[in-house]
């Protein structure tokens, strides 16, 4: 199965689609389809769970950054970065690889570890 997001005002991600593989035999087979059937001229990119189409799997409420041709994840915490390969967002500082269990403190930004 194919999958396609619909990208609405400001490339943000409105809904996902799934399209048979025989009738999306390629992207903009699967786009015309989907016009098709909602009469639409609506704007589909295709996605996929692997990363191979647009580095991430886009979901409701990513962006899609032309540029990058890349789907993105919102922003989690005001000081993580965009890692440019990836188009995932990363801490500022590694999570400590210890075994145990941490959560992000925006405030410090640092990890903070979870007492169990």
């Amino acid at each position: 199965m194919a999958h396609f997001a619909k990208l609405g005002i400001g490339n943000i991600i409105e809904t996902i689609e799934v399209v048979s593989n025989d009738i999306a035999t390629t992207e903009q087979a699967g786009i015309d389809f989907l016009n098709n059937l909602y009469n639409s001229r609506d704007v589909w990119k295709q996605t996929s769970y692997n990363g191979n189409i647009r580095k991430n799997f886009a979901n409701i409420g990513y962006t899609y950054d032309q540029t990058k041709d890349a789907f993105i994840a919102p922003k989690p915490y005001a000081s993580w970065i965009l890692n440019e390969t990836t188009c995932l967002w990363e801490a500022p500082s590694a999570m400590p690889d210890d075994g145990k269990r941490y959560t992000w403190n925006e405030t410090t930004t640092s990890w903070d570890l979870v007492e169990e």
